[in-house]
């Protein structure tokens, strides 16, 4: 593993920033940095309420700045979250609205190969603003499988990449496994072969290096781990103290996965603060999306030891109904917590401020002084981010799987929820494309949404289906009467 961690260190050691102007002074610019997790739980930090497993690193880091309780992504799933992400925008504004798959699916399903590369994105405005751009781990947004000729993250705005087997250019991928292989037979980069336990420390020491050539200049990187998604492979020593917690042997797996990404997490702000630029940086911490749900989390056979025990899926959602590919709370309500030392609050909760995914795009624009595009539909929230909660935001609206094509469900029926929804002020509406399965709540009351009130609410659910239905229909994919339930 040593070896490994060398050679990744020394092959991406010419990771620099772009090319300084001489004749500008960048003065005291802030830097930024996203950490963007893959499938964690809202539960899943023991700062939301795991009581199972700490995570003090990034507990730590939470406590120093504001930590939201109404954080939301723009889908249950990797792709048009990454999308919302970077662009600013509802992911079905550009096609993509499930996970990218190989070409032959994606077309099925009415989804583009990749993400439009002249859209506007938050590393190509930085950039063009002076900034040293870096995506360091999860892309997503176009490439693997079959699909090697699309765009690399550089044609989005990026100095330097090194992503995983779901995007090219210069990558990192794992051994034994179908994707990896599928990725490595593209070409189109450099590849370095590495367990998938050690892929974040990979990723971590990249990003570092890449800093660390910022000297003159200001930095914004994302940091898009690998981890929490499954499958979770951590060495087994790391699993053996995990075994006297719970007898679930996927929530073991899980666990010592969780336990390890805090740690290299609390690493990446250690080295941050000894190179002196973390009282200068604006850092987001947040999750794609919610916990697994694959099918056979909750078949005994399918786990390949023994087992006379009950068998459920990995990660916790805090009590919220709904995983990953579900719109109930589960699948899209996120951790979300923001750090700027002497520009945000220390130690704040804002249990009000609805915020998505997509206004974070407008809201680094904000802080940075920066006009952001006007085409996009994220919202500034810069205004809660320095610790002035904001009860007055527009409604925000999903849509999962609302066209038929192939589309993953959770494993747990329960989990499946309608293929529409939207939030505004307290209440939250889901339903189908065909009207049905109409469901109402108000998350203050019930965050578990376990009441439905539409028959007690009749204009209100009117209202809000109505402008539900309006905005799907405004979409460039094609909406059918199809049902989930």
């Amino acid at each position: 593993m040593k070896l490994i961690l060398i050679l990744s260190i020394t092959f991406f050691l010419a990771y620099g920033c772009a090319q300084k102007d001489k004749n500008t002074k960048e003065g005291n610019k802030p830097n930024v940095a996203i950490i963007f997790i893959d499938d964690m739980g809202y539960g899943d930090l023991s700062c939301y309420g795991d009581t199972i497993v700490k995570t003090p690193n990034i507990d730590a880091l939470a406590s120093q700045g504001v930590r939201f309780t109404n954080f939301y992504v723009n889908s249950p799933i990797c792709s048009p979250s990454r999308v919302a992400l970077n662009t600013g925008t509802y992911p079905m504004r550009h096609k993509i609205h499930s996970y990218i798959a190989g070409s032959r699916e994606n077309e099925n399903r009415a989804m583009a190969n990749y993400l439009d590369p002249s859209v506007m994105t938050l590393a190509r405005i930085l950039h063009n603003n002076g900034y040293a751009t870096g995506h360091f781990g999860k892309w997503h947004m176009g490439g693997g499988r079959d699909l090697g000729d699309v765009p690399y993250p550089t044609d989005y705005g990026f100095d330097k990449s090194l992503v995983s087997f779901e995007g090219i250019g210069d990558r990192v991928l794992f051994p034994d496994d179908g994707l990896s292989k599928a990725s490595a037979k593209l070409g189109k980069g450099n590849i370095v072969w590495a367990p998938k336990h050690v892929s974040t420390s990979i990723y971590i020491d990249s990003a570092l290096t890449f800093i660390r050539n910022c000297d003159e200049q200001p930095f914004y990187i994302n940091l898009c781990p690998n981890d929490v998604h499954d499958p979770h492979l951590p060495p087994s020593v790391s699993v053996e103290k995990w075994k006297k917690v719970t007898k679930n042997p996927w929530e073991q797996k899980f666990f010592a996965v969780l336990e390890e990404l805090d740690k290299q997490v609390g690493r990446f702000i250690t080295e941050l603060d000894k190179m002196g630029k973390l009282e200068n940086t604006i850092i987001l911490f947040a999750s794609d999306n919610g916990p697994t749900d694959w099918p056979h989390y909750y078949k005994e056979r399918s786990y390949p030891e023994a087992y006379d025990g009950e068998l459920y899926a990995p990660g916790f959602t805090g009590g919220l109904s709904g995983r990953k590919w579900s719109l109930f709370e589960g699948g899209i309500r996120e951790p979300f917590f923001v750090f700027w030392k002497g520009h945000f609050p220390s130690n704040q909760v804002d249990n009000e401020t609805v915020v998505a995914a997509m206004d974070i795009f407008p809201s680094i624009c904000s802080l940075l002084g920066i006009e952001p595009p006007k085409e996009i539909d994220g919202t500034d929230k810069s205004n809660a981010f320095r610790g002035n909660m904001m009860t007055e935001t527009p409604a925000v609206m999903w849509e999962y799987a609302s066209n038929p094509g192939g589309s993953i469900l959770p494993g747990n029926k329960d989990n499946i929820s309608p293929n529409l929804a939207i939030r505004k002020g307290d209440w939250k509406l889901l339903m189908n494309t065909d009207s049905t399965n109409v469901m109402l709540f108000n998350l203050i009351d019930d965050p578990k949404e376990s009441n439905n009130l539409v028959d007690e609410n009749v204009d209100l659910a009117g209202q809000l289906a109505s402008d539900l239905l309006s905005w799907r229909r405004k979409m460039p994919v094609e909406m059918v009467t199809f049902r989930h339930k």
